[in-house]
């Protein structure tokens, strides 16, 4: 499994989503990082993207969450350690809580996908003052309108350098094969609730998995903030980017006073 660092410290393992790579969210939370020293971050490129294949016997997320908590193991060990998702990889980040809540030292779950999307508005641009005709290939033009509810100059530079580069990598036939059996297991309501500092975000636009699945995911979490941004869709981090780096700071300190307890 590949995987990048950044830094030293309380390590921090971060999980992107669908069709890009680890790419994506270091574009996203290294400016929250600047100022908060401390932290040894460990970007994965989960199965089927970036430079992780994905194994012929692959089926599903649980075979995904084994080959993480593999790459935890050997990265981390026993010590202590965070954990974020965006989109798939926040239910993932959800998984990883669960086999070992006594281990993770916070979770930050970012338009988590949940196994019943309701409630999901159609997608709708809020802001569209740019034109990519000449910026992006054809399929990045289609990519970039889908994914992105605000079109700026701003949000075009931070999908050029962090989310089109991805796109080429993707394997589609083995994320068809990932998803067969996208449903984890052995994460049954009766289980005890993930006690540790938690930060839910969700985009008031996102039109991927809404925002009212994460309200209900709020309920699980005793000590968890959650927030639903507007102007924001599933690229929240990208679209209301100050938002997302205070918030993610917030989410740090509390993880910083539960280590330290």
């Amino acid at each position: 499994m590949h995987y990048v660092e950044h830094g030293s410290g309380t390590p921090v393992v971060v999980l992107h989503g669908a069709g890009v790579d680890h790419r994506e969210m270091v574009g996203s939370l290294e400016p929250a990082f600047r100022d908060m020293p401390g932290y040894r971050r460990v970007y994965a490129d989960l199965p089927g993207m970036g430079r992780t294949p994905v194994p012929d016997w692959f089926r599903g997320s649980d075979d995904v969450l084994d080959l993480v908590l593999g790459l935890i193991d050997a990265v981390v060990g026993d010590e202590r350690f965070a954990v974020v998702g965006h989109s798939f990889g926040g239910y993932l980040a959800e998984g990883v809580a669960h086999r070992r809540p006594a281990q993770v030292a916070g979770l930050a779950l970012i338009c988590p996908v949940g196994e019943e999307a309701r409630e999901v508005p159609p997608h709708a641009v809020l802001r569209a003052s740019v034109d990519v005709t000449d910026a992006l290939s054809p399929a990045e033009q289609a990519q970039f309108r889908d994914y992105f509810v605000v079109q700026t100059p701003a949000t075009l530079e931070r999908f050029r350098e962090y989310v089109a580069p991805a796109l080429p990598l993707v394997d589609q036939d083995g994320l068809g094969r990932m998803s067969e059996q996208w449903r984890l297991s052995g994460t049954s309501g009766d289980a005890p609730p993930y006690m540790g500092p938690t930060l839910i975000l969700a985009g008031r636009q996102d039109a991927t998995v809404g925002y009212a699945g994460a309200w209900e995911l709020a309920e699980r979490y005793p000590h968890a903030t959650y927030a639903v941004l507007d102007r924001a869709g599933h690229a929240l981090p990208h679209e209301q980017a100050g938002l997302f780096t205070a918030l993610i700071t917030e989410w740090l300190d509390r993880v910083g006073e539960r280590l330290a307890a």
